[in-house]
């Protein structure tokens, strides 16, 4: 059979492209499976992968219903496609009445199958993957060795796709084994970072931050990052925030501790059962300005139930995008934290300081508590002070802090509270 201009276009068109989504291999392979079967005139075609003993139906493509769908298993040596592969059947049958290999097997008369063409799958490094196949419950005589070699260029499509797939499976279960070896060894590590208020500078509460301390050397952002790709997202979570509270009991009962947090996990049962047995009025969740919210009624109701039990809930990175309002206007926070963008260099930026005075007045309307982030210099810390912030945090007054040192400061400072002399002598660590 002669393939049409448009279905020459429509093949390459097959190609899998590198930025398709976790679903674009499946999408690319059926649309090959459909045009192959439809070009050929066959009833059934289908991508088997050979295992140990059996071979499952990866794809499978039918004009109407189909004997085999997709994830069906059977053993090898029922069929078609291992004698194919063994040679024991050619790989292009017309009229399968004229062998006698195809015609001792009981499918052949059962499904019935009339006319079968069947290659093998192979990979680049020579491993035989399956075969692609396809059927009709008539025998073809118009079928010819064209055909065949048409049938041969979109197994080609098909295992580019295949091996594309199983190159990405690989990478993300690497990915899942060294996630799981990081948490097994108790990363992230958690530090505190203090908060001061800035009535009379005593520290107030402690942001949770995660370091990790293994390789690859990158930022924990990029780790929580990869987890949420590979599916494992809220698994790190619960340990980087389980880690976190556990340092609870290390503080002062006047002090709180903010921790991070998704939006997915917020909606999971999950993070209720790891904040069971805290005192939930030491507990604030950070919800960033870069998380993505997909319903805000579900969420309002989620973090409802928690702010009952007396958590309070802020939301993070205020300032350095157009989503922020949309949280704090929706999510109705606690607490609002002015974004590192937005406190850096203020005292120099006459914009700055009016966005950072626009949402310290909409603190003040709405009863919430402005914290400012990042705060470096003296000179920034006294504009935020002007402007009416009432807590900051920042490497001008405390660096994040590992669990062991703020033991020591808790020592030093048993009957005189933290932070009471602050500015004088920054908590550095």
């Amino acid at each position: 059979m002669n393939m049409s201009a448009d279905q020459l276009v429509d093949l390459v068109s097959l190609k899998p492209q590198s930025s398709g989504g976790p679903q674009a291999g499946h999408h690319s392979v059926e649309r090959v499976l459909h045009a192959l079967r439809t070009h050929l005139g066959m009833d059934v075609a289908f991508v088997s992968e050979f295992r140990e003993v059996d071979r499952v139906f990866r794809y499978v493509d039918a004009g109407g219903e189909s004997p085999i769908a997709a994830g069906d298993a059977l053993s090898l040596e029922v069929g078609y496609c291992q004698r194919v592969v063994d040679g024991r059947l050619p790989e292009l049958i017309p009229d399968t009445a004229g062998f006698e290999e195809a015609m001792a097997l009981p499918e052949t008369t059962a499904i019935p199958i009339g006319s079968h063409l069947s290659v093998p799958i192979r990979l680049s490094d020579g491993r035989l993957y399956g075969t692609f196949c396809c059927f009709g419950y008539a025998k073809d005589q118009s079928l010819g060795e064209r055909d065949l070699q048409v049938m041969r260029v979109f197994a080609d499509l098909v295992t580019e796709r295949i091996e594309s797939d199983l190159t990405r499976d690989q990478d993300r279960e690497n990915k899942r084994a060294r996630l799981r070896k990081a948490m097994a060894t108790r990363q992230p590590a958690i530090v505190y970072q203090p908060i001061f208020d800035l009535c009379d500078m005593h520290v107030s509460g402690w942001e949770c931050l995660s370091r990790f301390n293994v390789e690859p050397g990158r930022t924990p952002d990029l780790w929580f990052q990869e987890a949420a790709d590979i599916g494992m997202g809220e698994d790190l979570e619960c340990h980087a925030i389980s880690a976190a509270l556990a340092g609870l009991g290390m503080f002062p009962g006047d002090m709180y501790l903010a921790i991070n947090c998704s939006p997915e996990l917020v909606l999971s049962h999950r993070l209720d059962e790891l904040l069971q047995g805290y005192p939930a009025q030491r507990i604030v969740l950070e919800i960033t300005e870069h998380a993505v919210v997909q319903d805000y009624r579900e969420m309002e109701t989620a973090l409802a139930g928690l702010r009952q039990r007396g958590m309070r809930v802020a939301i993070d990175d205020a300032g350095a995008g157009y989503a922020s309002m949309r949280h704090i206007l929706r999510l109705r926070p606690d607490m609002i934290k002015l974004d590192i963008s937005l406190t850096q260099g203020i005292d120099l930026d006459p914009q700055r300081r009016a966005m950072a005075s626009a949402l310290v007045a909409f603190a003040r309307e709405t009863g919430s508590t402005i914290v400012a982030e990042g705060v470096e210099t003296l000179q920034e810390l006294e504009v935020l002070k002007r402007l009416g912030a009432d807590k900051v945090q920042g490497f001008l007054l405390g660096h994040p802090l590992a669990l062991s040192d703020v033991k020591r400061l808790n020592i030093r400072a048993q009957g005189g509270g933290f932070g009471s002399a602050t500015l004088q002598a920054p908590l550095r660590g």
